[in-house]
């Protein structure tokens, strides 16, 4: 009703505003009415020439001119936010996700959309998804872990993360195309937990998983027999110190596709065999019921991307 106004006090006339405004001269003089009612006030003398302004009118003219351009400045925030020409996206991922994933997803978005304000967090996933389901970030990279955490949330499949066994260069599977667990039965395995539950061996989701779930956190060895399960003699958390523990030739270790491209060279990442190797299921986490920002499926597409290169390197190691 204020741009009518704004129209007639311009025009000087209920038709030629109505002309303009491509409404009919009956749809414009109600229109006024009804603004007249809510000020309690006329706005425009009715003359026997086109219309006038009333002092009322005057003073409320620079009110609804000024309200006109903030909602005309809006209305182009608004369009902006749709083109990605500004806005926010706030992203959090968990730390091995970090190495190559995530980072090769934020450097495309930023370069396609410079003017959006991305923010990062890293944690852990039981954080993350809090986080997600209260409002505080728009979507988190996750683990298969999140399995029992995820009401509220929408889980979008990114990418399944291979398992790799880091080795020392003269240990004897370091030449070898592709190795078996149970060849590694006499090791000594660097974890980040005692606990085989808290370790990479529980995202188990793959095809050696049918005969071990009765019986806890393991691999079947080769004949699908006894699970395997590593004696783990040193319990370090950070990728960096475990490497260091395999580069002294203290142990072997689990590395993920994920952490591959911050491997030492003076280790020997040795592919698992599929009947043997856990896979941990990436996901992105986004609150659900939600209106998403705009800027979350181009994210979303960026990090298909960065994921399907990662899964090629992989696969290109593997082979």
């Amino acid at each position: 009703m204020l741009r009518v106004f704004r129209d007639v006090a311009q025009h000087g006339s209920f038709t030629a505003a109505a002309r303009g405004l491509g409404y009919t001269q009956s749809a414009v003089s109600r229109q006024i009415s009804v603004l007249e009612n809510e000020f309690g006030a006329p706005l425009f003398d009715r003359l026997a020439r086109g219309v006038r302004l009333t002092e009322s009118g005057r003073s409320l003219l620079p009110h609804a001119e000024a309200v006109l351009q903030r909602v005309a400045v809006a209305a182009a925030d608004i369009q902006a936010l749709r083109h990605l020409d500004h806005g926010r996206l706030r992203v959090g991922a968990f730390p091995t996700a970090d190495a190559a994933l995530v980072p090769r997803a934020v450097a495309a978005f930023r370069q396609a959309h410079p003017g959006v304000e991305l923010m990062f967090a890293e944690g852990f996933v039981r954080d993350l998804v809090v986080r997600v389901s209260e409002g505080g970030l728009d979507v988190a990279v996750v683990t298969s872990t999140v399995t029992g955490l995820v009401e509220g949330l929408e889980l979008r499949h990114v990418m399944d993360d291979q398992m790799f066994v880091a080795v020392h260069p003269s240990h004897p599977a370091a030449s070898r195309d592709v190795i078996r667990l149970a060849d590694l039965a006499e090791d000594d395995w660097i974890a980040g937990s005692s606990r085989l539950e808290e370790t990479l061996f529980a995202a188990a989701e793959g095809p050696g998983q049918s005969n071990t779930a009765a019986e806890g956190p393991g691999q079947s060895d080769a004949t699908g027999g006894t699970p395997f399960r590593p004696r783990i003699r040193y319990v370090i958390r950070e990728w960096v110190a475990k490497q260091g523990f395999v580069a002294a030739g203290l142990g072997v270790t689990l590395i993920p596709s994920l952490a591959m491209g911050s491997a030492r060279p003076d280790v020997v990442l040795v592919p698992l065999h599929p009947d043997d190797s856990p896979i941990r299921k990436v996901y992105a986490a986004t609150p659900a019921a939600i209106t998403p920002p705009a800027a979350l499926a181009s994210f979303l597409g960026f990090l298909d991307d960065a994921a399907a290169e990662v899964v090629s390197r992989a696969s290109g190691r593997g082979s």
